[in-house]
């Protein structure tokens, strides 16, 4: 049964160095094409895959608040038609870059009954901000929290992104501290993964590209935990942290292996024990939508293998780990029957820990998790 929807806006007002995300310059794009080509692949999946109730809608980018607000007024009107009932039970997150939003663009979403935003934040450091391409700087965070906060939101996440190029274990402490004086509700905090057709990509590659060691990425790592922990947030996921009640619903879905539909150019689906890819490109994505009515590229029915294999690796990023009850009622077969060996042998190492209930990554563990997912790959 479809949990969520996941919405994808892929304009941009700037292109950051580091982002591999399926996005393009906004200038000259068919913006208000797109839009239709949204509505009609909304209403023909809605009516292909019905659902009884979303929990969650998440609009991510590219950067959606890039739209004028008569084309967020369109987009917003496609979705209490085809994805309602839109109420307070539901989570509706919009992605925003702070200094895009205006007061006006903050009520349209506020009345819409979107109500949480997520602000690609990333750093506190100025200098840094510039270094990676990014065209807010630290007052444009402030500013926007503050219009945001005065509108009504109520539940407002941050991103952040460390072991940056040239960036200290002293500066990501001072992002850490700045960024906790919002006292937002939700934070989210990756370290700088390299991507292929990225600016950083290609300074690696000529090596101009000067990254932090792995010592001191892990040791961010460390640094984000025990800041994350004294300041009451709860780390219920290997990168996110949040207030009591905070977490994001909608993330929870991807991690708890549920169903959601994906909406838009790039985006994925699963849905009917299927994933399902949409053509990235566009002009592409339109026109498959044109012709077919859906953008699919890519269709995979997933095996029962699979499924139990995805039950693992991604509920593992949770800090609470798998339920050995929920992978029974889902697969009506034992957890430790189906992968017992590789459990004890990550145990073993350190890395996993069973209880009667679940299993979950140690401390250790979370800095070692692709390692562990990986033992979960394959093998049945």
């Amino acid at each position: 049964m479809v949990q969520a929807a996941y919405l994808h806006i892929p304009f941009c007002s700037q292109i950051c160095h580091y982002c591999d995300f399926n996005k393009v310059f906004l200038q000259n794009q068919p913006v208000e094409e797109y839009l239709r080509s949204m509505d009609a692949e909304m209403k023909n999946t809605v009516e292909s895959v019905p659902f009884t109730r979303l929990n969650t809608i998440f609009v991510g980018g590219g950067t959606p608040t890039v739209l004028t607000e008569k084309q967020l007024e369109q987009f917003l009107t496609s979705i209490h038609q085809h994805l309602s009932p839109i109420d307070e039970k539901l989570e509706f997150t919009f992605e925003a870059n702070p200094g895009d939003l205006t007061i006006e663009k903050l009520k349209i979403l506020k009345d819409a009954g979107v109500n949480r935003l997520s602000f690609g934040v990333q750093t506190f450091n100025d200098k840094l901000l510039a270094d990676i391409g990014r065209s807010h700087r630290q007052k444009d965070v402030f500013k926007s929290v503050e219009l945001a906060r005065s509108v009504g939101f109520t539940n407002i996440s941050l991103d952040l992104i460390y072991a940056l190029p040239h960036q200290s274990v002293s500066d990501f402490k001072d992002t850490l501290q700045t960024a906790l004086s919002l006292d937002v509700e939700h934070f989210s905090a990756y370290s700088l993964i390299i991507e292929p057709k990225t600016v950083f990509y290609n300074r690696m590659r000529n090596g101009t590209l000067k990254l932090p060691s792995q010592e001191n990425e892990a040791l961010m790592y460390e640094v984000l935990m025990d800041i994350m922990e004294k300041h009451h947030y709860h780390q219920y996921e290997i990168s996110n942290f949040a207030k009591k009640g905070f977490e994001s619903k909608h993330n929870l879905t991807y991690w708890n292996n549920e169903e959601y539909y994906g909406i838009g150019a790039g985006a994925h689906s699963y849905v009917n024990g299927k994933r399902i890819a949409n053509a990235g490109p566009i002009k592409k994505y339109m026109t498959k939508i044109a012709e077919t009515g859906f953008p699919y590229i890519d269709t995979n029915t997933v095996p029962l293998n699979e499924k139990m294999e995805e039950e693992l690796f991604l509920g593992l990023r949770k800090t609470s780990g798998v339920s050995k009850k929920v992978f029974f009622q889902k697969f009506k077969k034992e957890m430790m029957d189906v992968f017992g060996s590789q459990i004890k042998d990550q145990v073993a190492k350190g890395l996993l820990e069973e209880t009667d209930d679940a299993v979950k990554l140690t401390k250790r563990g979370k800095f070692l998790g692709n390692e562990v997912f990986q033992a979960f790959i394959g093998l049945i």
